[in-house]
């Protein structure tokens, strides 16, 4: 249980910088609830995580959260910023650099 106790705090802590991280105006255009509102939820989670059992009430309620937020908000946020992994996968090819593809001239 300490192992699962950690973990629950790493995985709120991500989630809370990874909302920390990302612009106010994002949040508006994915039509989703404010910045500070997401940034009080997810620091909340991630305080009751650290002081709390895993085996209380209160971090369920944080858990199921912070994955609302993981799994919901976050994917929105990416697709309306623009954000997201380009490299290796993405529209180009294994042979484009960041200027266009590399012809080996």
């Amino acid at each position: 249980m300490y192992w699962v106790s950690w973990a629950l705090l790493l995985f709120s802590l991500f989630a809370f910088v990874d909302s920390a991280i990302r612009r106010e105006d994002a949040y508006r255009a994915a039509d989703k609830q404010t910045k500070a509102f997401w940034l009080i939820i997810l620091g909340l989670a991630a305080a009751v995580n650290f002081f709390m059992g895993i085996l209380d009430f209160l971090p369920i309620i944080g858990l199921i959260a912070t994955i609302v937020y993981i799994v919901d908000v976050r994917p929105a946020l990416r697709q309306v910023s623009g954000g997201g992994r380009r490299w290796p996968r993405g529209r180009g090819s294994s042979s484009d650099g960041p200027y266009g593809p590399f012809n080996g001239r």
